[in-house]
């Protein structure tokens, strides 16, 4: 299929165009600004997509500009939708990337699709209020919705907090500045989440939200012990006041459960690859 791949020079979308292009799919990526409503609908009109995966975000929850968040998430996105419906045949699957963050601190785990969501931040509040806003595209639109847990894998930008570390340890550094240790989180591998995101734009019912998610979290010290581990360093780990955020979600764990069903029906397959594979890699 033809894939209109929006954010492809991302970290997840450098993965997910060198997967679907492996896969047989042909990928296009966008080259208009998301916020540039007439150069977006042009592209669109000339690439004639069969399927529309949309990764293109701002995605760091510490990012300076709270503004951003609402600007490219919300309204960028209400921009690429508009600009489909001016095709003349529409795309087959139309797949948004969300956020497992919208789901917000709970007691509860690991979190169902079903659970109500309660963001505590820019990042998450922007993903929900898209998600609200594709709603009113029902009908028109074959959506999808994915809402991925934490994921990391090579290439990832330093500034999020497992590459962070990787580097650290790469460089044999006596000393780490990291915020709340004991902060659980998934940690799934980006090749995995792509292969979901793959199913999803093939086989995902319209209208419905699916975690991408392993149902496996870890703290922030399983990550550095499984550092030390595989490089036989040791670290110093000192916990900065300033890296712990007032609202920090503490756990975050997904139920891959309506996943796996869509995947064993389709006969599609992923791997989940354990946690030391993926930072072996990394490293």
């Amino acid at each position: 299929m033809k894939i209109f791949l929006t954010g492809a020079e991302g970290f997840t979308g450098r993965y997910f165009s060198d997967r679907a292009s492996a896969a047989g799919h042909e990928v296009v990526s966008m080259r208009a600004d998301l916020m540039d409503r007439d150069a977006l609908a042009d592209e669109v009109r000339s690439v004639q997509p069969e399927v529309v995966v949309h990764l293109a975000a701002i995605s760091f929850v510490g990012h300076a500009d709270s503004s951003s968040f609402y600007a490219v998430n919300v309204v960028g996105t209400t921009n690429l939708l508009e600009a489909l419906l001016l095709l003349p045949t529409s795309p087959h699957r139309v797949l948004l990337a969300s956020s497992a963050n919208i789901y917000g601190n709970s007691e509860q785990s690991p979190l169902t699709e079903a659970h109500p969501p309660a963001p505590v931040n820019h990042y998450a509040t922007s993903k929900l209020a898209m998600e609200y806003m594709a709603k009113s595209f029902a009908g028109r639109l074959n959506l999808v919705v994915a809402r991925p847990f934490n994921y990391t894998g090579r290439g990832q930008d330093v500034k999020f907090v497992i590459p962070k570390i990787a580097k650290h340890f790469s460089e044999k550094a006596s000393s780490i500045s990291l915020g709340n240790l004991d902060v659980e989180r998934e940690f799934n591998d980006v090749q995995t989440v792509c292969d979901a995101y793959l199913c999803l734009m093939e086989f995902g019912q319209p209208g419905e939200n699916y975690n991408v998610c392993s149902g496996r979290p870890h703290s922030l010290r399983e990550v550095i012990a499984c550092f030390e581990r595989i490089t036989g360093h040791a670290i110093n780990v000192e916990v900065n006041p300033a890296f712990v955020r007032k609202n920090e979600v503490r756990s975050l764990c997904g139920d891959p459960g309506k996943l796996n069903a869509l995947l064993s029906k389709s006969g599609a397959n992923i791997v989940l690859p354990t946690l030391q594979d993926t930072l072996a890699r990394m490293l």
